[in-house]
């Protein structure tokens, strides 16, 4: 199966690095189509990731050593947005990572990577081996740092309710309701995620859709909105200290799945990947655990 960016390059309507066609693992439907409140209208948000040549991921096989000298052309992520779908009126918004900072991003808790990874099985477009064996094991990403990111990124919806600049559709929605119902729907959004996380360690995306449909169609003021927000924050407190998520991520087990889907596209990593000294790591974990408990005892 070939993937969206595939498709799209091949009928010229955009024009990726070179290596990414053929290298994509990952691709799903966001926004909100992952989210059960799409209307007809909806453009077609895409995420997902893809594997970069190896000496883009490990330079030192390239002879660079990095700051010293010409460095390596780096990749992070390819993203193209306003792509008109062939046979239609929509549009594709393409944000495709490299497998590095897309296993990074998810690692920190990012809203949008996560919910990549949580979608509904009908969102997924196109999946790979390595596709799959991330999205199998995508609990292993979520920890309880989850409510402070969800909670910062709901804070900053909630302010562009009123406070941000509209033109076309948002400043019709602006317009109908006085405020943005757009705005108001992510902030909802994002609360019922970080609860889901905390309370259950998963998440299901279209759960409280009749809830954000609601708010999309005008139909819960924004008094009502600001008012749930505000009680919502103080009950996922609570939820939050009561959590049996792990504190931090176990940078050490993802690193272990980012190895292997690596291993798995490149074959061996022999000449690319120095085991780690049992020594050091043994050290490094003894170190870790001392510093959160000078951490508790410094509260």
């Amino acid at each position: 199966m070939s993937s969206i960016v595939q498709e799209l390059k091949k009928k010229g309507l955009i024009n990726p690095p070179g290596f990414l066609p053929g290298n994509v693992h990952y691709e799903t439907l966001m926004g909100s189509i992952a989210y059960g409140v799409s209307g007809d209208t909806s453009d077609i948000d895409v995420y997902g990731f893809c594997i970069p040549p190896k000496d883009v991921v490990f330079p030192h096989l390239a002879g660079i050593i990095p700051g010293f000298g010409k460095q390596h052309q780096k990749f992070e992520q390819y993203q193209q947005h306003h792509v008109k779908a062939p046979d239609s009126n929509k549009e594709y918004d393409l944000s495709i990572y490299s497998i590095i900072k897309f296993f990074q991003l998810c690692m920190e808790n990012n809203p949008n990577m996560l919910d990549s990874l949580f979608t509904p099985r009908r969102c997924v477009l196109h999946s790979t081996e390595i596709g799959e064996m991330v999205r199998a094991q995508r609990k292993m990403f979520l920890h309880k740092g989850c409510w402070p990111k969800y909670k910062g990124y709901a804070y900053s919806q909630l302010q562009k309710m009123r406070g941000q600049k509209r033109e076309g559709k948002r400043k019709e929605l602006f317009d109908k309701f006085g405020f943005d119902v757009k705005f108001a729907y992510h902030v909802v959004r994002l609360m019922y995620e970080a609860e889901m996380i905390l309370s259950e360690g998963d998440l299901d995306l279209e759960r409280h859709r009749e809830h954000l449909k609601a708010i999309r169609r005008g139909d819960i003021t924004e008094v009502d909105i600001r008012a749930w927000a505000s009680e919502k924050e103080k009950s996922l407190d609570k939820v939050y200290d009561a959590s049996k998520l792990p504190w931090d991520p176990d940078e050490d087990e993802i690193k272990g799945l980012l190895l292997e889907c690596l291993e798995h596209h490149y074959g061996s990593l022999a000449d690319s990947v120095l085991p780690e000294n049992i020594m050091l790591r043994a050290l490094r974990n003894i170190r870790d655990e001392m510093d959160k408990v000078q951490g508790i005892l410094n509260k």
